[in-house]
């Protein structure tokens, strides 16, 4: 249903609903085969890779000095930067389930899926897999808006600069949509590899991992700069086949994985119940943009059944339109930019936001 972006009283704390209350109640009305892993995603994954490969063998041989070479290369970058955007999609499905049950192998499409993004699997598995899906828009998950109250930090000032919000600039929203990608992965890994204490400022929400985990990412994190620096090597260091056969389509593939992100919790109200039909928003994208990156639209979906077959979330919006309409964020793309663009980006409580220096308040306009 489609919500008003006008003042909606907020849901009462006493009325949430949490997480294993809908799997429970929606888990009989669905097939078993909807929770048997997707064995397409090995197979999503390696065309995809092919895709990135054919692409820097292509952009390795460009000339900066024959221009129709690079005007014919360009459309292809554009599909390379989907095949990123695919990578992160298709890797985050294989987390959540277990489509492949050799651990080494596993392991290496995980690090090889989510070189490109600079995230370590280890990593991921804890900020999303472990903290986000755990405590979702709560004030404990590392994903969600800063508050008006927390200190002023390098990360607070980079959202601020960033992120989509009424007070954003135009040119600043734009570099951000190459770059914010990369800030998240920096400010976890940094505040997990260097200190890992739990009380670091310029996370959203500081979390630790074990000796191990932190171990673990550590060796990862060093054979992704290896995947990037053989990447490179391989193109060559050249300025024109640099900038379009690596630069470009990780801008590209950043830009769509960050705009998808924005819109998956970023206007919704702070729930200390993990509760994903008020903390979380899905999107009524073209079937066209489903089909090619995995029905990740199907975000509240995806909530209430992390490890569901992806195919299958079209069966849970209809159960969820039929049994909760008046609870179910569910919005075109367009409408939901729009909230977040009307809105600031600083949650004073749980339910209003607050420009950065806390002179614009605003009622969050989801209930």
């Amino acid at each position: 249903m489609h919500h008003p972006s006008g003042t909606v009283a907020p849901v009462d704390p006493q009325n949430l609903i949490a997480q294993p209350d809908y799997a429970k109640q929606l888990r009989p009305l669905l097939p078993d085969e909807a929770f048997t892993p997707d064995r397409a995603t090995p197979i999503v994954l390696g065309l995809n890779g092919a895709i990135l490969l054919l692409g820097w063998a292509m952009a390795r041989q460009l000339d900066a000095s024959h221009w129709q070479g690079l005007l014919i290369f360009l459309p292809f970058a554009l599909v390379m930067g989907n095949a990123v955007v695919v990578l992160l999609f298709a890797t985050h499905d294989l987390m959540h389930s277990k489509a492949i049950r050799q651990p080494q192998l596993r392991q290496a499409v995980q690090v090889l899926g989510l070189a490109l993004l600079w995230m370590p699997p280890t990593l991921w598995k804890a900020v999303h897999n472990r903290e986000h899906h755990g405590k979702t828009n709560s004030e404990q998950d590392p994903d969600r808006n800063y508050t008006l109250q927390q200190p002023h930090s390098w990360g607070k000032w980079i959202q601020n600069l960033f992120v989509p919000s009424l007070e954003v600039h135009p040119f600043w929203l734009w570099v951000g949509m190459t770059s914010a990608w990369g800030v998240h992965a920096f400010r976890n890994l940094t505040s997990v590899l260097l200190f890992n204490n739990g009380s670091t400022r310029y996370p959203v929400f500081s979390f630790q991992v074990s000796r191990r985990e932190r171990r673990r990412i550590a060796i990862e994190l060093a054979a992704v700069v290896m995947v990037h620096l053989a990447i490179i090597g391989f193109i060559g260091l050249r300025p024109v086949p640099l900038l379009l056969g690596y630069f470009l389509p990780i801008w590209i593939g950043y830009s769509v994985v960050i705009a998808y992100i924005y819109t998956n919790h970023l206007a919704c109200q702070l729930t200390e119940t993990n509760d994903p039909l008020i903390n979380s928003i899905s999107l009524k994208m073209p079937a066209f943009f489903d089909t090619l990156h995995l029905n990740f639209s199907y975000h509240t979906e995806h909530h209430i059944f992390p490890g569901m077959n992806p195919a299958y979330y079209p069966q849970v919006r209809a159960l969820l339109l039929e049994h909760y309409p008046e609870r179910f964020n569910l919005l075109p793309p367009r409408d939901a930019w729009q909230l977040l663009m009307r809105t600031p980006r600083h949650y004073v409580d749980a339910t209003t936001f607050a420009s950065s220096c806390g002179s614009i308040t605003r009622p969050c306009p989801l209930s």
